[in-house]
């Protein structure tokens, strides 16, 4: 069977409950990981988890190398991510403790992320018009269902640039664009998984509303509290994720492991070797 990836976000450094644990250092063509991956078995399915900042909280949204994190990913057999990020709300509706099944992004990060594996001689286009794998959604999900949890169907998550908080007027101009959820993390890992050819979707935890709601409403936010909904999120995404491991197919029947197979605009004979070697796991059935 596959191996499942699981990229924990802010709180969810570590996950129990692995048995036959081994920690695994990784060296990438773009450099270091955020930190050691660890291996381990749960509800009878391999696992490769990695704290997406490093354990202790160490890197900041824009220091995060999602290229070394997948390529790695990609590398140690992984074939399905789960993504766990934390958001702010920009609904009513989506209350701090909910949990967001994402299914659209919108990006307002600079180019100063890198966002994909291509280039040096080899130009790729990914269609990326359903960002997230559907069937990994729809597990998910039901799995929230599974474990009465308050699990919403779809929104779109706007990543901005950080690592500071929204402005009220940027706040209040996402808000007005029918954004969901904002964050700082997500839309590269997702970009560079599919060009990896790797199943993702994420599960955003609503810690809060952003800061719409206070100039709103006149109701503070303190750190105290949305660090106990984050922790109280965390919880309940744990619980998520094991009972979609057990819903999970033994192999994948989606088209996310085809995604390169009509993208890849450069004859295969103009393809640099240094280029070719540096992206031959996710080339690999190309060559």
């Amino acid at each position: 069977m596959p191996r499942i990836g699981i990229i924990g976000g802010s709180g969810l450094y570590q996950m129990q409950g692995l048995t036959d644990r081994e920690e695994i250092r990784m060296a990438t063509p773009f450099g270091d990981p955020s930190d050691a991956f660890l291996y381990g078995r749960m509800e009878g399915r391999e696992i490769i988890f990695l704290p997406r900042h490093g354990r202790g909280h160490r890197i900041l949204p824009t220091e995060l190398n999602h290229r070394a994190n997948i390529w790695a990913m990609k590398k140690l057999g992984v074939e399905q991510i789960i993504s766990v990020s934390a958001v702010g709300s920009f609904k009513p509706q989506l209350r701090p403790l909910d949990i967001v099944v994402i299914d659209q992004y919108v990006d307002r990060t600079n180019a100063g992320r890198p966002a994909t594996f291509f280039g040096q001689g080899i130009v790729a286009h990914v269609g990326f018009a359903q960002p997230m794998c559907e069937e990994l959604r729809k597990t998910l999900f039901a799995a929230g269902q599974e474990n009465n949890a308050p699990i919403k169907w779809g929104g779109t998550y706007i990543n901005i640039e950080g690592p500071a908080f929204s402005t009220l007027a940027e706040s209040r101009l996402m808000q007005s664009w029918g954004m969901d959820v904002v964050g700082m993390t997500q839309m590269n890992e997702a970009r560079l998984a599919r060009e990896a050819e790797i199943c993702y979707a994420t599960l955003a935890l609503v810690t809060d509303y952003d800061c719409w709601w206070e100039a709103e409403t006149g109701h503070t936010v303190s750190v105290e509290l949305v660090v106990e909904n984050l922790n109280k999120n965390i919880e309940t995404a744990k619980a998520i994720i094991r009972t979609a491991l057990r819903r999970l197919p033994e192999k994948p029947t989606c088209a996310c492991s085809s995604a390169l197979a009509n993208a890849i605009m450069t004859d295969r004979k103009l393809w640099p070797d240094a280029t070719t070697q540096k992206l031959e796991p996710i080339l690999r059935k190309y060559l």
